[in-house]
């Protein structure tokens, strides 16, 4: 007996083995989807997978209510991301059967398109089952090698990355060199096994997931919960190998990033990024200004911010700490600058995004 049958012989039974909730995720059929929805119990689901699958409005009669990602925001942080890189070419790359890959889309190329730039979409085609792996691996590594470059590229997620990841290794274009990766989720272990190792959008799916624990107790207690949403916020980018690239169209501006992401966990001034090139600062100024689109003092302070908002996340190091290894002289000059930038303090930060074991 497969893995299918026993879950839905375990599913038809439910009410037998006296459930009182659903919490529903993975659903990829409309017969799963039905069971679920005629069980009439109280139920969660996730990114809409499971009313996918269902008539229209029947989140609204039989008590499901839904965790759901804001994709949308996920896709503008992706955007912006690669456009304060100095990139001026996009690319995505999804899964257009999934309602938020499609929105992961819609808002990554609305950034793109506000930045008067233009975004490729990746048009999944008609595979043959017999040799779909071959054959997509195939039709990704031509469309990689036909993007314009250096590029800007986001996946829907982190395993959609694996995919294009080997299909760049097969078409011989380079990561991060020619294109500069993001995907989503930042699962580490997917993330720091691949090569180059992955930088990935992290969702605070933790917290959603704890609210939506609460939401479903609530539901089962008998509140009307139905067509509740819980929003997971995205925490940002945790930065790896794919996204390692620099403005190449300007030999100096690509020293200067060099040198301030080298130092990310120094304390650098605007003279110390001039002496790592040969220009004079007036005209490094006038240049970096032109192809990153900031100051060279407002990419150090977001490089030391990117830094700190990563260790805040992904350790437990005392702030004071953070701020040291982040190119802060202070814990409190970290404090003030991180709260003007992010809208939070480092504290509230690592509370909200902070990824529990």
């Amino acid at each position: 007996m497969n893995f299918w049958n026993t879950y839905n012989i375990g599913l038809a039974n439910i009410k037998s083995r006296r459930a009182e909730g659903i919490f529903a995720a993975g659903i990829n059929s409309s017969r799963l989807a039905r069971r679920i929805y005629e069980s009439g119990l109280p139920t969660i689901t996730v990114d809409d997978e499971l009313t996918d699958h269902l008539p229209a409005k029947a989140s609204e009669s039989n008590g499901i209510a839904t965790i759901r990602t804001d994709s949308v925001t996920t896709g503008r942080i992706a955007a912006q991301y690669f456009i304060e890189q100095g990139l001026r070419h996009f690319a995505f790359c999804g899964l257009p059967n999934k309602n938020w890959s499609r929105q992961r889309c819609e808002g990554f190329r609305q950034r793109i398109q506000e930045a008067k730039f233009q975004c490729h979409l990746y048009q999944e085609p008609h595979l043959k089952k017999d040799n779909i792996r071959n054959e997509e691996r195939e039709t990704l590594a031509n469309w990689l090698r036909d993007l314009p470059k250096p590029l800007g590229l986001m996946a829907c997620n982190d395993e959609q990355s694996c995919a294009l990841i080997e299909a760049a290794h097969f078409a011989g274009v380079a990561i991060p060199e020619e294109i500069s990766l993001i995907g989503v989720d930042n699962d580490e272990l997917i993330c720091n096994l691949l090569d180059p190792p992955l930088s990935s959008i992290a969702l605070n799916s933790d917290k959603a997931g704890y609210e939506a624990a609460a939401l479903l107790d609530r539901f089962m207690d008998g509140e009307k919960m139905a067509g509740q949403t819980v929003i997971a916020e995205p925490a940002g980018v945790v930065t790896r190998k794919s996204t390692d690239i620099s403005a190449d169209t300007d030999p100096a501006v690509a020293d200067a990033i060099r040198f301030i992401r080298a130092n990310a966990g120094q304390i650098i001034r605007v003279d110390d990024v001039v002496n790592a090139t040969a220009l004079s600062r007036r005209l490094l100024e006038r240049r970096f200004r032109r192809i990153v689109g900031r100051s060279i003092l407002n990419e150090i302070q977001r490089v030391h911010i990117t830094s700190a908002a990563e260790m805040l996340i992904e350790t437990e190091l005392p702030i004071s700490h953070v701020a040291q290894k982040s190119g802060f002289s202070t814990a409190t000059h970290l404090g003030v600058t991180f709260k003007q930038k992010m809208k939070m303090t480092p504290l509230a930060y690592r509370k909200t995004f902070r990824r529990k074991d």
